[in-house]
């Protein structure tokens, strides 16, 4: 009988004294009794022989092993449960909200974002598996459910990130006759409710974050200094500050440092330029802001109230309008803080900053990389087709000019993070129509699509708003974990595969011909 083999035991229970140590090895002994064993019987042999594993260090493709023998994935999927439960007993119990599930077998529709088919044995029919359940918790409302929500699976066939699976869990809820800051208070009371019973914080804390302002700069700065940082045409160029040293040589070194590190590998490599770096400096001409002639010097020493050390950078990027995602000045930010903070330069961001954000477009030009809704329009919906304009004048520039028109969407980020995002849905059956025939230019088929859900808001569907919470992403947020791999018990890697299992597998010839596929190249 080897080592980590269950067994099972029989004897008789008797008192002892308590052992002066009760913890071991992350396990918690039981106090106070021993059993007196009388028969032991080893139920499944465990392979000493072929896996050490004390001190072992299992790979993904040993997860039930890495599982077993790393406390800190059990600590986290214990707490992963432990947050889900609060949430049911805060929305379900204490809120009135109903845990409603919905289908995992839905259909195509063009809701934004790439998805997984599932053909079936009937000639040329598939189900999709679903981006999310909002189609579903929209029909929720219309069939009279005050409200809705969900810990629900959902599915996108997308680039993946550490912060990205293409199967993951989101906490879905939906209200009827509410506004989107009905929404907001909710999540908040949850949010805080979360903090308050899994880390014991009371989020009601002055804002920790660090601050390093983004300003545009490109129209007070010389042309020559934007060509000399950017091979772009017309670029935008964005400024910031970053206090590290008040001497300017330590500070000079800190970006020496920097720049021969790995992470200023993505930035050296930035298609639009490298970022511009410029340190005050009382030895240098303008304080070291020559580049930048008299007068800009002047304006960005004033805009960002300069001390001798303080370093200056400057990044350009495309002069496009409605990107979203990080830019990269902003993720310079994050390195740069990251770095000076290992430098023992400046001090680690301490706590949980929360935040709104919201006044997105409702609409941004369509891209090869992101499917959008398919019409012809050449734009696409910001958040997705079904999210109502923020206000009257909002509402009118959808037929005038779409991509001035914002949406009543609303973000909430913590430390930068997006944890989820929400809005207020559109319930006139009408309007639906209106923005995915005229404004997005969507063919009759795709429109059809949704016939489901036109025919539901025309059934005398109320106002409402919801919201979903990446699960996986907070769960990883409180723990302060950098992936959210590390708080899912199977999660797939970077190119989508379940190392452990092996999937995505071949299909076999037979499972092609009973559900009448053929594979093409390219």
């Amino acid at each position: 009988m080897s080592a980590h083999s269950p067994v099972s035991i029989s004897g008789v229970l008797k008192e002892r004294k308590p052992t002066a140590n009760p913890k071991s090895g992350g396990i918690e002994k039981i106090l106070g009794v021993e059993i007196q064993l009388e028969d032991i019987q080893c139920m499944n042999r465990f392979p000493i022989e072929s896996i050490a594993i004390e001190n072992a260090n299992f790979g993904p493709a040993q997860r039930h092993l890495q599982i077993r023998t790393e406390k800190d994935i059990r600590d986290a999927l214990s707490f992963r449960s432990r947050c889900a439960q609060i949430c049911r007993k805060h929305l379900g119990e204490e809120n009135g909200f109903l845990e409603i599930e919905t289908p995992l077998l839905f259909k195509s529709t063009p809701e934004g974002a790439r998805e997984f088919l599932v053909p079936t044995r009937s000639k040329g029919q598939a189900y999709a598996l679903p981006q999310s359940p909002q189609q579903y918790k929209q029909l929720l409302m219309a069939s009279g459910i005050p409200k809705y929500f969900q810990i629900a699976r959902c599915f996108r066939d997308e680039d993946l990130r550490a912060d990205r699976q293409p199967e993951f869990t989101q906490l879905d809820m939906e209200m009827a006759f509410a506004r989107g800051q009905d929404v907001m208070f909710c999540v908040e009371s949850l949010v805080r409710r979360l903090w308050l019973d899994m880390l014991g914080e009371n989020l009601d804390k002055p804002d920790t974050r660090f601050d390093m302002m983004v300003t545009r700069v490109d129209h007070m700065i010389p042309v020559d200094l934007i060509s000399k940082i950017s091979p772009l045409q017309n670029p935008i160029v964005e400024v910031m500050k970053l206090s590290v040293s008040d001497w300017p040589a330590e500070t000079r070194k800190f970006v020496s440092d920097f720049m021969v590190s790995q992470q200023a590998a993505p930035f050296l490599s930035n298609p639009a330029g490298q970022p511009g770096f410029f340190i005050d400096d009382p030895s240098k001409p303008l304080f070291g802001l020559q580049p930048f002639g008299f007068e800009a010097a002047e304006q960005i020493d004033e805009l960002f109230d300069l001390d001798v050390g303080d370093l200056v950078i400057i990044q350009a990027r495309e002069n496009v309008p409605l990107q979203g995602g990080s830019t990269m000045i902003g993720n310079l930010r994050l390195a740069l803080h990251k770095f000076a903070v290992t430098k023992g330069l400046s001090s680690a961001t301490k706590g949980f900053h929360f935040m709104w954000v919201n006044e997105f477009p409702m609409f941004t030009p369509s891209n090869e990389t992101e499917p959008g809704q398919g019409g012809e329009a050449g734009i696409s919906s910001t958040h997705h087709p079904f999210t109502a304009p923020a206000s009257l004048q909002d509402a009118l520039l959808v037929e005038s000019d779409p991509l001035k028109a914002k949406a009543d969407h609303y973000d909430l980020v913590v430390n930068g993070m997006e944890l989820g995002g929400g809005s207020r849905r559109i319930h006139s059956a009408e309007f639906q129509e209106y923005i995915m025939r005229k404004t997005l230019k969507m063919s009759p088929e795709r429109v059809g699509d949704f016939a489901h859900l036109l025919e539901a808001l025309r059934a005398g569907c109320p106002p409402h708003a919801g919201i979903a919470l990446g699960f996986d992403r907070l769960v990883a947020v409180m723990l302060g974990k950098e992936s959210v791999r590390d708080v899912i018990a199977f999660p797939k890697s970077g190119k989508g595969e379940d190392l452990l299992v092996k999937t995505p597998n071949d299909i076999t010839e037979e499972q092609l011909r009973t559900y009448h596929l053929r594979l093409r190249d390219n």
